[in-house]
């Protein structure tokens, strides 16, 4: 695992021992950073929530990225991050929280907003709708945001209409898809 491109292009990056994350496989993030690559810039702020290894996150902070938000429960997680963070050398850039999402979001509410937040949850859980139904009533989003969230190919999202959001795509890869959501 690596950053893809940008300033820390090809860094190596470590990833938590065991299944309990499934780090985002260099094509696929490739392929998700080029569709993403018209809404980074200079001032983005990044929200990362289930960070896993926070490759996501460090990828965009390569791209430009302003300054990134790393929200992990794993103990072992957080640490890899750190350790991520560290060889980047992105600690100016970067903070991690280590709390479940819901939890980190309210400690974050009225002191930041963010215009990228990638979700990449354990699939089947529906950690991804507490997620956004919390998202949906905070002030955490810029006016111009986008909400990436990264799921198993089965998953549903049939509630993002009611929660004032939209799919505005939908990437599909072998095992899982990426879905580009924002507010109506």
């Amino acid at each position: 695992m690596r950053i893809i491109a940008g300033e820390k292009r090809s860094l190596k990056l470590v990833a938590p021992l065991g299944l309990s994350t499934r780090p985002t496989q260099d094509k696929i993030k490739e392929t998700l950073f080029n569709i993403l690559a018209p809404y980074i810039y200079a001032d983005s702020k990044v929200l990362d929530l289930f960070s896993g290894s926070g490759a996501l996150g460090l990828e965009a902070l390569s791209r430009g990225a302003k300054k990134a938000v790393f929200v992990e429960n794993s103990k072992e997680a957080a640490a890899c991050i750190e350790k991520n963070i560290k060889t980047c050398a992105y600690e100016s850039k970067s903070r991690i929280i280590q709390k479940d999402a819901v939890s980190a979001m309210r400690i974050l509410e009225g002191s930041e907003t963010f215009d990228l937040i990638f979700m990449d949850p354990p699939y089947g859980k529906g950690l991804e709708e507490d997620a956004l139904r919390y998202l949906a009533l905070s002030g955490l989003l810029e006016k111009e945001h986008i909400i990436v969230l990264e799921t198993e190919r089965e998953c549903e999202s049939d509630y993002l209409e009611e929660l004032g959001f939209e799919a505005f795509r939908i990437k599909e890869y072998k095992n899982n898809k990426h879905v580009f959501i924002r507010k109506k």
